[in-house]
């Protein structure tokens, strides 16, 4: 190792390897610091009164397919079987087109707003009075990787910030005993472009999504010592921090003007409240044995997802701003890609999300957090009207569905349709970039007005594109925006 032959130095080595404790929780002080230092949105500056105060958001992995869940096609089954697709291969369809096919499954109308919906989600159908559709989103892509990225980022590549990171530089935390933006992946892996999905992209780096792995039994790792290393103790913790504060001390004297050294301080303190508040937000086991049997906990097809969904709410309930829940890994299989058979991939994908995605609401309900809780339901496109490889589907950016309930929602309610067949959109056209928008603007934010200069160009989520989605949104709230 190089000798050190100042102090200065010695202080500059113990600072380094001490600063990179307490990332986790360092990084929920910076974001709020960073959000107030570069003037954006924070709580007592919002553009208009919010609606909803925290998101939880389900991303269904591969393309979940519109025309086998939410979107009921009557055209497809008079039509199943006819070449009608396509003569040449469209870019970002795995394969030629094949016949079209009708869905395997029955529809049925629910709630007083008579929404179809099929019979792979008997859960969420009991909750369609409360949640408004976009039925007729689009991508610019069939490709998996731009298209999440785009769902997330509203951006085709790399490099850009996700919603979550966004929010959280526009609006900072809720408590300072937990992340801001969290993310849950499924327990097969992460989505595709692994964890480029909840990157800050060029924000600073604290608004990335902090990853837990929900499924472990140290969801957050580094939070305590090892238990290999018995010198870690409360009282060698004390005598730690008492020599760190001196460090510090001498740092803030050759650095006078660096503003940082305070947000990193108290870092270490919130680190301290995790240490005491982690514990018992990821202890489901204090939840009623009813509320765990309603999530599916302890079923092999419902435990991981309904695992999430019940920690999703401990969170936002605890102080996390967004959480977001993933359903599938990138690849060929365990995901919502059914390029191989939609009789047999699509229900064992969907029963492993219905059942708690209807206990999520119902329990969101029941404690009251539905009034200022958003929760929504997407993918990264949807699939085509034509079989693959015989009763598969592939991919499709024309249209698919996305749903949102919740805290400034019209309950019961549809915006746009797809044409009869389900493959292209027909009215009421929406991108990420609309779906964006209308989810900060619920949160008190403006769309053209989160900001951050970069290279130049004053970036935004929604780039130079979106608009707030009214028909979706209650009386109050589309009046008070237009």
């Amino acid at each position: 190792m190089k000798s050190f032959d100042s102090a200065s130095q010695r202080r500059e080595f113990l600072w380094k390897i001490g600063g990179g404790l307490g990332g986790i929780a360092m990084c929920q002080i910076l974001a709020r610091d960073a959000a107030a230092s570069n003037g954006s949105a924070i709580e007592e500056g919002l553009h208009h009164p919010p609606k909803a105060k925290r998101v939880i958001q389900l991303f269904m992995t591969g393309g979940a397919s519109p025309m086998d869940t939410f979107d009921y096609k009557p055209e497809l089954i008079k039509l199943h079987g006819q070449k009608l697709g396509p003569n040449e291969k469209p870019e970002g369809f795995t394969a030629m087109p094949g016949a079209i096919m009708k869905s395997p499954f029955e529809f049925k109308q629910h709630g007083e707003c008579g929404r179809w919906v099929s019979s792979v989600f008997p859960h969420q159908a009991k909750w369609v009075d409360e949640m408004a559709f976009l039925m007729a989103m689009s991508s610019k892509t069939n490709v998996h990787g731009p298209a999440t990225y785009m769902m997330n980022s509203g951006f085709l590549l790399p490099g850009f910030p996700c919603m979550g990171a966004w929010i959280s530089y526009g609006l900072g935390n809720l408590s300072d005993n937990f992340p801001t933006f969290v993310v849950l992946p499924d327990s097969k892996g992460l989505p595709y472009n692994q964890r480029g999905p909840f990157s800050s992209g060029f924000l600073p780096a604290i608004h990335q999504g902090t990853v837990i792995n929900a499924g472990s039994p140290n969801p957050v790792p580094a939070l305590f010592p090892h238990e290999n290393f018995k010198f870690a103790t409360k009282q060698s913790d004390h005598d730690g921090m008492k020599l760190l504060q001196q460090i510090n001390r001498a740092h803030a004297e050759l650095r006078p003007d660096d503003t940082r050294l305070d947000a990193r301080i108290r870092s270490y303190e919130l680190a301290a409240k995790m240490q005491l508040s982690a514990p018992e937000a990821f202890d489901l086991s204090r939840e009623s044995d009813s509320t765990q049997k309603a999530y599916g906990l302890g079923e092999a097809v419902t435990d991981d997802f309904g695992r999430r969904c019940l920690l999703a709410r401990r969170l936002i309930e605890r102080g996390t701003r967004f959480v977001q829940v993933w359903s599938g890994p990138q690849g060929a299989t365990g995901n919502w890609d059914n390029h191989g058979s939609i009789p047999n991939e699509l229900p064992p994908i969907a029963m492993s999300v219905d059942q708690p995605i209807g206990a999520l609401i119902g329990d969101l309900k029941s404690r009251g957090l539905f009034e200022d809780t958003l929760l929504i339901w997407t993918t990264e496109f949807g699939r085509t009207p034509f079989a693959q490889g015989g009763e598969g589907r592939d991919h499709n950016g024309g249209t698919f569905v996305t749903w949102l309930a919740g805290a400034g929602i019209k309950p019961g309610m549809a915006h746009g349709k797809s044409d009869d067949w389900g493959y292209q959109t027909a009215e009421g056209q929406t991108y990420c970039y609309d779906f964006h928008a209308t989810i900060l603007h619920l949160l008190g934010l403006d769309h053209t007005r989160l900001t951050f200069l970069q290279n130049g160009i004053d970036r935004r989520l929604t780039d130079v594109h979106g608009h707030v989605i009214h028909e979706i949104l209650d009386e109050a709230n589309a009046s008070q925006s237009k």
